[in-house]
């Protein structure tokens, strides 16, 4: 298997709901795993872009929105074996109890620091124990766990996991992280060439994100979905390729961001970025009659991933720009571009042309405006397709544009870490007033 086969295979993941709550929900439980006796407290504690990301989110099988109710959720009934699925199993009755917990002042949740790099602190407080899980860098993998004061559990490292316990080796502190190694040439060079059989586990992000926006079709709850449903003339394959690529990633972010009971397959720890880095692909390939072979779908998802992971290992993971729609959107545009037959030159300007017009959008948590932000992405990224395949772009000598593709992703995702940091905490603080 292909190095890049393997960074993508294993950054996908499924993911139920907004990753962050999850990722609270499945920290909590996994520290509540190992204590005995009646809970007394919850403490929670993360930097800013976990807490900002889970404060006003939908929590997947449940009535209610944010940190407080995810927390508890993961101290009632989650269900630490199944990762960022782990409110997978959550019923009426556990919902109910997680609600007592929060009104009876037993969960507490804290914004530990400002930073885009991942930090979880989970604390289970008994009866007769207490016991601290600590997660870093990303959402499922824990570091360390403390019991009694005493630790039990300490990571090897440079060994990160997925949740699940397979592991995977990151880049070292100070090594230059996989995809990085790569130049885009070489990049969308292995995308033309890697047999088929063996990225079609691709398959399964267009199969999974599909019955999420079927489950968002079938709510009562979405809004914004009914009405791009009624733009595409009442249908969820139409003529019309854009405004079928709208609905397929919009209706898929707007069920994810309101909790509804099916997986998003997430890419850098995010079911938006795998939403919008797969689902206009899939409009391209089946609306409006421009359907081709489906190695050409899968090739230009790869190349949409890999894009979307180069940019988000500058930025961080979590930060106050948009992900979504700038690295998820730009890596989709580039997909875009590669099913149109575009060159290597007129994928780099794709690149330029998103990066000049998309990068200033900011990250406000994941929540109901996830889904107009992946509108937005899905309409930039065929605009600076179809300037960049007439040869107009933004040259490198404007903007934060660079001399080459990678200097212009690696810029880009600067703008957010460590550019944005006063920005996120603005952003915080006036999620907070409200």
């Amino acid at each position: 298997m292909k190095e890049l086969t393997r960074l993508i295979k294993e950054d996908m993941k499924p993911a139920l709901g907004v990753t962050e709550p999850g990722a609270i929900a499945y920290a909590v439980a996994s520290a509540r795993t190992y204590v005995q006796g009646e809970i007394t407290k919850v403490r929670v504690a993360m930097n800013s872009g976990m807490y900002k990301n889970a404060y006003t989110c939908g929590i997947p099988n449940s009535s209610h929105f944010g940190i407080l109710y995810a927390a508890a959720l993961g101290a009632v009934a989650a269900d630490a074996g199944k990762g960022l699925e782990s409110l997978e199993d959550i019923t009426p009755k556990d919902d109910i109890k997680a609600a007592e917990m929060v009104d009876r002042g037993l969960i507490e949740a804290v914004l530990d620091h400002i930073g885009s790099e991942i930090t979880i602190d989970a604390t289970v407080e008994t009866t007769q124990d207490c016991c601290t899980v600590h997660i870093r860098d990303a959402h499922t993998n824990i570091v360390s766990i403390e019991k009694n004061g005493i630790g039990i559990y300490q990571k090897e490292e440079g060994k990160e996991t997925d949740g699940s316990g397979h592991g995977r080796h990151p880049a070292g502190e100070g090594e230059i992280p996989a995809v990085h190694r790569y130049s885009l040439r070489e990049i969308v060079e292995y995308v033309r060439e890697a047999p088929e059989e063996e990225i079609s586990f691709i398959r399964e992000a267009f199969s999974m994100n599909m019955e999420l926006l079927e489950e968002g079709i079938a709510s009562g709850r979405t809004v914004i979905t009914k009405h791009l449903l009624k733009e595409n003339g009442g249908d969820v394959i139409s003529d019309d390729v854009r405004k079928t690529a709208q609905l397929l990633c919009g209706g898929a972010i707007e069920a994810r961001v309101l909790g509804l009971g099916r997986p998003a397959m997430s890419i850098t720890g995010s079911g938006a970025h795998g939403i919008i880095a797969t689902m206009p692909l899939l409009a391209q390939y089946k609306a409006g009659g421009t359907r081709t072979d489906e190695a050409l779908l899968l090739r230009a998802a790869a190349l949409s991933y890999l894009v979307t992971m180069y940019i988000k290992e500058y930025s961080g993971r979590l930060s106050a720009f948009c992900g979504c729609g700038i690295a998820a959107g730009t890596g989709m545009a580039c997909g875009l571009a590669f099913m149109k037959g575009a060159k290597d030159g007129e994928i780099a300007g794709v690149i330029q042309n998103m990066a000049s017009g998309l990068t200033g959008m900011i990250c406000d948590g994941g929540n109901h405006g996830c889904t107009m932000k992946g509108i937005v992405a899905v309409d930039a990224a065929f605009r600076a397709v179809d300037l960049a395949l007439a040869g107009v772009c933004i040259e490198s000598i404007h903007g934060i544009n660079g001399r080459t593709p990678e200097d212009t992703m690696r810029y880009m995702g600067m703008i957010a870490s460590p550019g944005m940091a006063e920005t996120e905490k603005t952003i915080v603080e006036i999620m907070q007033q409200k």
